[in-house]
């Protein structure tokens, strides 16, 4: 086993045993390895780096690098896509330890023999990775405690190297085995540039479900620097209402633009939003609901269910209309009232037909009380024809009767 910072500095030998250059760095490959290999280092000699490939290298330890050929190349050393050098990219920079749901700073970086030559294993992130790097060996002992995380369970690390997005193409997997709460907390500890790496690296809907775990600002400012299609495909993925407030936060042009690119259904979903007022209820409910006419049974009602591609992510609710294909709203039934419900009768005799509601120009305060008041996890918004055009959901309320401090720490109950 070796740490980086041993063999940084060290010298390289020929095989005549004639020191011909030193240590500058340790270049590895970063591909879809959970223990990157080494593939060779990075000599300096009179203010040159060149790269010495590992098939010429015999010895490679604590004391330097011993060559197993005379061949020398001289040609300045040039990064290649997916080339990592542990020194210059990875030492005191931050990563995201899965395992522990932290970032944490790299000290150190340790290196094992795993018989095909040298793989990276893991990153020190104690004080005595640090301490090994400014010390004499004898100083700081051999014997005193380190932490070492497993470099599988390194989610993303912060470079300033475009070669990083190789390392966040085969991190995607291990970022999903986290929380989009999860996920969106640690981001936000790092620089805007590597929390866009960070956000740019999951699949859409992962990506949309972490953005909507963070501040609308945030969320603005990461889609903004990310490539217009791929934002444009996210925001596809966002709930409508998330999707309108985002928006809002741009710029005019960029907003545009990206609404542009948008498929047509998710933007008409948008485009019905926009019109109202951020502090109404219109501006604050999603269009995100299901409605079943209320000749259907409970039955048949469970059965489209089932059959429904997309549904929002949670259900609560199901609105009743009077009609195939309207929006006029006569009841609700909860999800567990449509479970227990007699599959054979009709909803109409299931529904509440009593409930709580909101008009889209209420203010957005006193919706948001209504729903606490009444302990209610959806409030429906209806229009002035008495057709329902959206609801607003227990988390937007929070949203509004929360202090800022409390609101990141309520969990989101939609989406």
């Amino acid at each position: 086993m070796l740490y980086v910072s041993q063999i940084i500095g060290k010298p390289i030998f020929d095989a005549r045993n004639e020191k011909i250059a030193s240590i500058k760095d340790v270049l590895v490959r970063y591909g879809n390895d959970d223990y990157p290999p080494v593939i060779g280092v990075i000599a300096r000699f009179r203010r040159r780096n060149f790269f010495i490939p590992r098939r010429n290298i015999g010895e490679f330890n604590e004391h330097g690098v011993r060559m197993s050929s005379d061949k020398l190349d001289l040609t300045p050393f040039v990064r290649r896509e997916g080339e990592v050098l542990l020194a210059k990219d990875v030492l005191d920079n931050q990563l995201i330890d899965v395992d522990g749901k932290r970032v944490v700073r790299v000290n150190d970086v340790q290196l094992i023999d795993v018989g095909d030559f040298w793989r990276v294993t893991g990153a020190d992130v104690s004080l005595q990775g640090f301490v090994r790097r400014l010390m004499p060996k004898g100083f700081y002992g051999s014997q005193r405690p380190v932490e070492v995380l497993d470099w599988a369970d390194v989610g993303y690390l912060a470079t300033d190297t475009a070669t990083v997005t190789v390392q966040l193409k085969s991190s995607k997997d291990k970022l999903s085995r986290l929380h989009p709460v999860e996920i969106a907390q640690l981001a936000e500890t790092l620089s805007p540039i590597h929390r866009t790496e960070v956000v740019e690296s999951l699949d859409n809907e992962f990506a949309a479900d972490t953005l909507e775990e963070m501040s609308t600002e945030a969320q603005a400012r990461i889609l903004e620097d990310m490539d217009e299609e791929r934002a444009a495909d996210i925001l596809e993925e966002m709930s409508p209402d998330d999707a309108v407030d985002v928006l809002d936060e741009m710029d005019e042009d960029k907003a545009q633009e990206l609404f542009d690119l948008m498929e047509d259904e998710e933007k008409a979903d948008v485009a019905e939003l926009m019109h109202f007022d951020h502090d109404t209820a219109g501006g604050l409910m999603t269009t995100e609901f299901i409605v079943f006419p209320k000749s259907l049974t409970a039955g048949e009602a469970i059965a489209r269910l089932r059959e429904m591609a997309e549904t929002p992510g949670m259900i609560y609710y199901l609105y009743v209309v009077e009609e195939e294909n309207s929006w006029k709203l006569c009841g609700l039934i909860s999800l567990r009232g449509l479970i227990l419900a007699d599959p054979t009768r009709p909803l109409s005799e299931v529904m509440r037909s009593e409930f709580r509601s909101a008009h889209p120009g209420d203010s957005a305060e006193e919706t948001a009380q209504t729903i606490a008041e009444y302990n209610l996890l959806a409030l429906p918004v209806i229009d002035d024809e008495g057709d329902i055009a959206g609801i607003v959901t227990v988390d937007d309320a929070m949203e509004i009767l929360l202090p800022n401090n409390l609101q990141r720490r309520l969990p989101r109950l939609f989406g």
